[in-house]
């Protein structure tokens, strides 16, 4: 079904069908080609594939039929042209730094993103001479105040992590058009299930796919989702010559996610807003974030440009980091862990652990404080998930 026109199916559809490529062999379930190298009928088509002459698999670091099977299905379930699968998610945002920017440009970043993120801004992107400032991610007016002449990117992700802010899409899409910027968005959060940021005038998607698209905690990946030059050609250009390539079995992985990633959305969202509503009521919580609670300063923005509210719950406790640790300690089911989109509901302090290598006024600038704890609500039943918070709030 290469040739079929996925806009005319619904995305549940599109998620277990786009893609695939049978092989002679009729397998109904995606082929895993565990492969570093293809063989060519002749020398001649040998050169003809490694000049792009046409097309064909040459070498695993940047085609492969696997590989390439994710890439299509996730493609289309964003509605994009093209997409670039990656070792991991950072290593997607690295080569779509480095494919869509020259020394001198400048970008403008979202506050309150994942610590690994403003790290890689902050320490090594400035070193290619790529200058970096952050805007109030929920404040429009901040963005425009902060853009300049030199601005060719700005990034941010959407719903953030840890504390759900919400960027307002469509606006810093046109402001980024008006300044002649792409505008990227990490998609982690959402996953084109709740949310499709080129729809709204992004330019460029990235993903996390080691989270929710992977759904059991399995393998590390990434993506990059756009339009045939950027994305199809300048960062596919750097995978590869760089080679942050993601490994077939991973990408198979990834696609067998991608086929239940609507059910499982659904079921996190449930129960995600099941526990909010809980935590928002308990007199050891003093604040909760999450889109999906009506207090949530960005809550009908959420509605207009997501489908639902998400997993991820983060919230306060009285009593500082003491009591935020003997939370996480005194759970029983919940997993003591940074990584989030499992099936398993994962619990974090985010301040000495995904935002704890930068620095404090960073953090602080971020709103991570030492009282925050930031749940992954998983596929458990959320009467047991309370059950188990209930033990060290108490």
């Amino acid at each position: 079904m290469s040739d079929t026109d996925w806009n005319e199916y619904d995305l549940a559809t599109t998620a277990v069908r786009a893609g695939q490529a049978r092989t002679n062999e009729g397998e109904h379930s995606e082929a895993i080609f565990a492969t570093s190298s293809f063989v060519f009928e002749s020398a001649a088509q040998a050169a003809d594939r490694f000049q792009n002459k046409v097309p064909g698999n040459v070498y695993s670091r940047f085609t492969n039929p696997t590989v390439r099977t994710f890439e299509q299905r996730l493609a289309a379930m964003e509605g994009g042209e093209c997409c670039v699968a990656t070792s991991s998610g950072m290593a997607a945002i690295m080569a779509t730094c480095v494919a869509c920017l020259t020394p001198g440009d400048h970008v403008l970043a979202a506050t309150g993103m994942f610590g690994s993120t403003t790290q890689y801004f902050n320490k090594y992107l400035t070193r290619m001479g790529n200058p970096v400032d952050f805007a109030q991610i929920d404040n429009v007016d901040d963005w425009r105040n902060k853009i300049l002449p030199e601005t060719k990117m700005l990034f941010l992700e959407t719903p953030t992590n840890p504390l759900t802010q919400l960027a307002d899409i469509r606006a810093l899409a046109q402001l980024a058009d008006e300044h002649g910027a792409l505008l990227v968005v990490d998609n982690c959060f959402c996953t084109p299930v709740l949310q499709r940021p080129l729809d709204l005038g992004a330019d460029i998607v990235i993903h996390s796919a080691t989270k929710f698209i992977d759904g059991q905690g399995r393998c590390v990946g990434g993506a990059v989702v756009g339009d045939k030059q950027r994305v199809g050609e300048d960062v596919y250009g750097f995978l590869r010559s760089a080679g942050p390539t993601m490994s077939p079995f991973n990408a198979w992985v990834f696609s067998k996610g991608l086929e239940t990633l609507e059910l499982r959305m659904n079921r996190h969202c449930q129960s995600a807003a099941e526990v909010a509503r809980w935590l928002e009521q308990h007199p050891s919580v003093s604040k909760v974030y999450y889109p999906g609670l009506k207090n949530h300063p960005q809550h009908e923005l959420c509605k207009q440009q997501q489908s639902d509210f998400g997993g991820i719950v983060s919230f306060e406790v009285h009593g500082g980091r003491e009591a935020a640790w003997r939370v996480i300690d005194s759970t029983k089911l919940l997993s003591i862990t940074a990584n989030l989109g499992d099936a398993k509901t994962t619990i974090t302090h985010p301040a000495t652990t995904t935002h704890g290598r930068i620095s404090e006024p960073e953090r602080q600038e971020a709103g991570i404080g030492q009282s925050l704890l930031r749940l992954a609500v998983g596929l458990e039943s959320p009467v047991d998930i309370i059950a188990d918070l209930e033990r060290g709030l108490s």
